[in-house]
C-alpha cells in the first residue's frame, strides 16, 4: 500500500472509531460521517495518477465521473430509503397498521418477542429487511412504550430482518446481486439457506427472551386505537396500497427492469394520490396534519446524510483497492476452506458495507462449471447467508441496524454490549447448521 492509501484507510478507521463513540463524543454520527466522505476523496485528490495511471492526463476528470458513478449507486439506496420511510408513516399516521398491531399484541413480554421475531424473519424474505425494518419499528411502537425494554425488541427486529433477508433472493441488496449475476437460484438459496437463517434468528431470540419476563401494565401495552377519520375500509385500503406496494416493487423491477427506487416512488405517487382523495371529505385540521408534504417534514434526514456518507466512504475503499486486497488476502491465508472465508467475510461485513465486500467477491472468484465455486455452489450459498446475517453483529452492520438505529436513537456503544455477542452466537449456530446440511444432505 502507498502511504496516500495508508492515509486513507487510518481515516476512515478513525471517523468509523468517532461514530462507534458517539455517546462519548456526543457529536452525531451523521456529521462524522459526512466528514470522513469528504475527506477520503480529498486525500485521493492529492494524487489521483497513482490511482488512476491509465488516465493521467485526465485524472481529476475521470475522479468527477468516478464519484458520480458511487453518488448514483448511492442516490438509489438513499431514495429507495426515503420512499419506504415515507410510505411507512403515511400508512402509520392513517392508522393503516391497527390492524397489524391488533395480531401482534400481547401482554405477555415473551410471547410479543416471538411474534415479532417471526413476522420480522418472514416479512423480510417478501419485503427486504430495510422496508421490513421500518415497518416492524412502527407497529412496535404502538406496543411497547417502555425505551428500555423496546431497545431489545428492536435489536431482535435488526436480526430478524437480516436473518430473513439472507435465505430469499429479493430480502437483501447482496442476495439481489448474487441472484442477478446468475450464481444462485431462487430454489437453491431457499432450499439451503432457510433453516440456517431460522437458525440465526431462534437462538438469539431465545437468549434475548430471558431477559424479558413478566407482563405488560394494560395502559403501556394495549394502548386505545390511534384516533383517525377514516373509515376501517379506508384504513385498510391504505395498509394494502403501502405494504401491497412494497410487496410489488421487486415485481416492478422483474417487469420493467428499471431501478427498485423507480418501484418505490410508484408506490408512494399512487398512495400520496389515494390519501389525498380520502381528504376530500375530512376536516380541514385532520387533513392538513395528515397530508404527505406534512408527513415527509417527519422523515429523520440525519438517518440519510449518516447512509449517504458511509456508502461515499466506503466507495473510496473500494476504488483504491482495498477492499479486493482484503478479499485476495482471504484467500490465500485459507484456500480451500470457504466456511471460513466466508465467516471471516461476514465478521467484515458488519464493520464496512456488504454491498462492495459482495461486489469484491463476485469479481475475484470466477463460476465454475462444478464444485464449490459452481452456480449453488458452497461458496456462494455461504456468501448469501454470511454476508446478510453478519451484518448483524454491529447496528451500523446492515441497512436495517442503520435505520433502526435513526429511528429508535440506539447507540454503537449500547448495541456493541448487550447484542453484538448474542449475534454472533446466532450467525456460528447458522453456519454449524448448514456445514451439518451439507454433510448430509449436499
Amino acid at each position: 500500500m502507498t502511504t496516500l492509501s495508508i492515509l486513507i484507510v487510518v481515516s476512515f478507521v478513525i471517523g468509523y472509531m468517532c461514530i462507534a463513540l458517539e455517546s462519548l463524543t456526543r457529536v452525531n454520527k451523521a456529521a462524522i460521517a459526512l466528514l470522513m466522505c469528504v475527506i477520503c476523496w480529498t486525500l485521493l485528490m492529492l494524487n489521483p495518477t497513482s490511482f488512476y495511471p491509465a488516465v493521467s492526463g485526465d485524472a481529476v476528470h475521470h475522479i468527477s465521473g468516478v464519484i458520480e458513478h458511487h453518488l448514483g449507486d448511492a442516490a438509489g439506496t438513499l431514495f429507495f430509503l426515503m420512499g419506504a420511510m415515507t410510505i411507512v408513516e403515511i400508512v402509520d399516521s392513517n392508522g393503516g397498521f391497527n390492524f397489524v398491531r391488533d395480531a401482534l399484541k400481547t401482554r405477555s413480554k415473551r410471547k410479543l418477542m416471538w411474534r415479532v421475531a417471526f413476522m420480522t424473519f418472514l416479512l423480510s424474505a417478501i419485503l427486504d429487511n430495510l422496508t421490513t425494518s421500518i415497518v416492524m419499528i412502527m407497529v412496535l411502537r404502538k406496543l411497547v412504550q417502555s425505551r428500555e425494554e423496546r431497545l431489545l425488541y428492536a435489536a431482535l427486529i435488526i436480526i430478524s430482518a437480516n436473518s430473513g433477508g439472507a435465505f430469499s433472493p429479493i430480502g437483501d441488496v447482496t442476495t439481489i446481486m448474487l441472484w442477478i449475476k446468475g450464481v444462485i437460484t431462487t430454489q437453491g438459496v431457499i432450499t439451503e439457506i432457510f433453516i440456517p437463517s431460522l437458525v440465526s434468528m431462534i437462538i438469539p431470540a431465545g437468549i434475548i427472551s430471558m431477559h424479558l419476563k413478566g407482563k405488560f401494565d394494560k395502559e403501556q401495552n394495549l394502548p386505545k386505537s390511534t384516533a383517525s377519520q377514516f373509515t376501517k375500509i379506508q384504513r385498510d385500503i391504505i395498509f394494502w396500497l403501502g405494504v401491497g406496494g412494497l410487496i410489488f416493487v421487486p415485481i416492478f423491477k422483474t417487469l420493467t427492469h428499471l431501478p427498485p427506487f423507480m418501484g418505490i416512488l410508484l408506490v408512494l405517487g399512487i398512495l400520496w394520490t389515494t390519501t389525498e382523495i380520502f381528504h376530500y371529505n375530512t376536516d380541514e385540521d385532520d387533513t392538513m396534519a395528515k397530508r404527505v408534504s406534512d408527513i415527509m417534514s417527519k422523515i429523520d434526514l440525519s438517518t440519510i446524510m449518516f447512509f449517504l456518507g458511509i456508502l461515499m466512504a466506503v466507495a473510496v475503499l473500494q476504488e483504491i483497492g482495498v477492499l479486493t486486497a482484503m478479499g485476495e488476502g482471504l484467500n490465500e491465508a485459507f484456500s480451500g476452506n470457504y466456511y471460513l472465508i466466508n465467516g471471516i467475510i461476514g465478521v467484515l461485513s458488519s464493520i464496512v458495507d456488504n454491498v462492495p465486500l459482495v461486489a469484491g467477491c463476485m469479481g475475484m472468484y470466477p463460476v465454475a462449471e462444478a464444485g464449490p465455486m459452481a452456480v449453488d455452489g458452497i461458496f456462494w450459498q455461504l456468501l448469501a447467508y454470511c454476508a446478510g446475517v453478519g451484518g448483524s453483529m454491529l447496528i451500523i452492520g446492515s441497512a436495517a441496524g442503520v435505520v433502526v438505529m435513526g429511528l429508535e436513537k440506539i447507540t454503537f456503544g449500547w448495541y456493541l454490549k448487550r447484542i453484538t455477542w448474542i449475534a454472533f452466537v446466532g450467525y456460528l449456530c447458522g453456519i454449524l447448521i448448514y456445514w451439518i446440511e451439507r454433510m448430509l444432505f449436499f
